[in-house]
Parts: structure tokens; sequence; C-alpha cells
């Protein structure tokens, strides 16, 4: 069973059908839409600042969510999926992007609706990364519009965590 914790009279919020790994941690002052989906190992630390996440948004594997205290808190859209090992850490995910394994994401960093950010990418504090767009490296640059398959795939790995999760209710 998935570590659900209160810290400083906060208690996370789960909204309804969402599957929290058996060692999925959730502490704090964390609010979590309908459908999500935590993943095995992953933390999402609202312990310092808040964590808000929308509906049908997958967090992954090994992935670290959490803020700085009194500056910065972190949002996280409907239908967003964040890759493996990611860290997220006091910024704004919006709906439909996709956050590649590895990446890192730093406080007042914006990722705008339907972006990607690349594998092992890291976005720098205070950066905007453009809806519509790919970006990749260190420090993570605009590298071309997503379109075609890779639009596709956005939607696609949305959904697919979807039913990955239910595999796991059906097992209970």
């Amino acid at each position: 069973m998935a570590l659900i914790k209160s810290v400083r009279g906060f208690t996370p919020v789960m909204g309804e059908n969402c599957f929290l790994a058996d060692n999925a941690t959730v502490v704090g002052e964390v609010t979590m839409g309908n459908n999500c989906s935590i993943w095995f190992n992953a933390v999402l630390r609202g312990d310092v600042n808040s964590i808000t996440i929308g509906d049908d948004t997958n967090i992954q594997d090994n992935v670290v969510i959490h803020g700085t205290f009194e500056k910065a808190k972190t949002t996280i859209g409907n239908r967003v999926s964040v890759g493996h090992s990611a860290v997220i850490h006091g910024c704004t995910l919006e709906d439909e992007c996709l956050i590649g394994i590895g990446a890192i994401i730093l406080d007042g960093a914006v990722v705008q609706t339907g972006a990607m950010v690349a594998a092992g990418a890291v976005v720098l504090e205070g950066t905007i990364v453009e809806s519509g767009y790919l970006y990749a490296g260190t420090p993570a640059k605009k590298i071309k519009p997503v379109e075609g398959k890779i639009s596709e795939m956005i939607k696609r790995i949305s959904g697919n965590y979807a039913k990955y999760a239910s595999w796991f209710k059906e097992e209970k």
C-alpha cells in the first residue's frame, strides 16, 4: 500500500479512480484529479509547497515531485505523462505535455500545453517551453515542432498508462 502521509496539517487529496503503486509516496499538500496513476517508487513531496495534479495524468516510476519553501509550488495539468526518473521541481506542466525519461524541470519553468521535453533534458529555472515544441539538451533548447508521430505519441502514452493502471486494479 502506498505511503500517504500528512505533513504540517496537510493531507493528500486523491480524485476518483486513481492508482497508487504499493511503494509510491505521497505526502503533505498534494491534490490529485481523477484517473491519475502514480507508479513504483515515485515520490510526491508536498511538505514545503503544494503539488496540484489534474485529471488523467501519469507519474511514472522513480519520479520526484517537490517545490521550494515559500517560493515555488508545482502544478501539473491534465493528460500529462512524466517519464521514469524525472525530477519536477517547483514548476508548471500544462495540459497534454510529455516529460521524457530522466528530464529535470526546475523552479519557475513552464512547459506549455502540447510541448515535449526530451529524455535527459534539463529545463533551467524560469524557462518557458513553448506550446507545440520539442525541447532537448542541457540546458534544454527548442529543437522542432511537435507534430505527426510525436504528437500521436504524447496522446498514446497518456492513454496507455490508464490501461496499465487498470491491470493492477484487477489484480487485487
